[in-house]
């Protein structure tokens, strides 16, 4: 009967993660997102904490890059060929389970969790402009995300899911909720460091190859 090594188990299994220490991670996550038919992009940095190459954890902020046209009726009195735009912004809670995956790529789900405000703006025939008032808006975001590392201190993704908007005021919930996709730049501030640091080669693959 032929013996393996635990360690030599860990190296072919693709479910094992290398790190099992905490270090920061921050994202650049651009966002788009079909909404009442358009389209549109949210921009995103956020920041966290990854511990034991399996959770992370963090905080974001995102905002709306254009305006989502609504389905509500305009107050009375609009003037003809007014045009009404919702917009909004909003700060999230987040965590993040990677359940399968490589020092080299990674699948994971994350959940955001968030709070922020919107309002609507009003472009009038004349040129003129007119906003409502903030309103405050809830904001749940689970979805799919897969991540490969493109060198070892910064990586590139993908991923889909929903955003639900629970609003506050009276624009329907339809004209924010809808199907998220997504791009991400990860910048890994602990292994750029320890780059730096062991006067490593910062274009480097060392630390990503497959193990056999």
């Amino acid at each position: 009967m032929a013996y393996a090594a635990p360690g030599a188990l860990l190296k072919d299994d693709s479910t094992f993660v290398r790190q099992s220490h905490r270090r920061a991670v921050f994202q650049f996550d651009q966002r788009f997102s079909l909404l009442n038919g358009k389209v549109v992009g949210i921009n995103g940095l956020k920041g966290g904490i990854e511990w034991r190459g399996r959770w992370r954890a963090g905080l974001g902020l995102y905002r709306l890059s254009g305006g989502v046209p609504t389905r509500i009726a305009q107050p009375e009195g609009t003037p003809s060929g007014t045009r009404d735009e919702v917009r909004f912004r909003y700060l999230v809670a987040y965590g993040e389970y990677v359940f399968i995956g490589n020092p080299r790529w990674e699948l994971s789900t994350p959940l955001q969790l968030g709070a922020g405000s919107y309002y609507t703006k009003y472009y009038f025939p004349d040129g003129g402009i007119r906003r409502t008032d903030r309103e405050v808006l809830f904001v749940l975001e689970p979805s799919i995300a897969a991540h490969y590392r493109v060198f070892r201190w910064i990586g590139v993704g993908a991923g889909t899911g929903y955003r639900q908007v629970m609003a506050a005021g009276k624009q329907p919930q339809d004209d924010m909720s809808g199907i998220i996709f997504f791009g991400r730049v990860k910048f890994f501030l602990g292994d750029f460091i320890k780059v730096v640091r062991g006067r490593e080669r910062l274009f480097s693959q060392q630390g990503l190859e497959s193990h056999k």
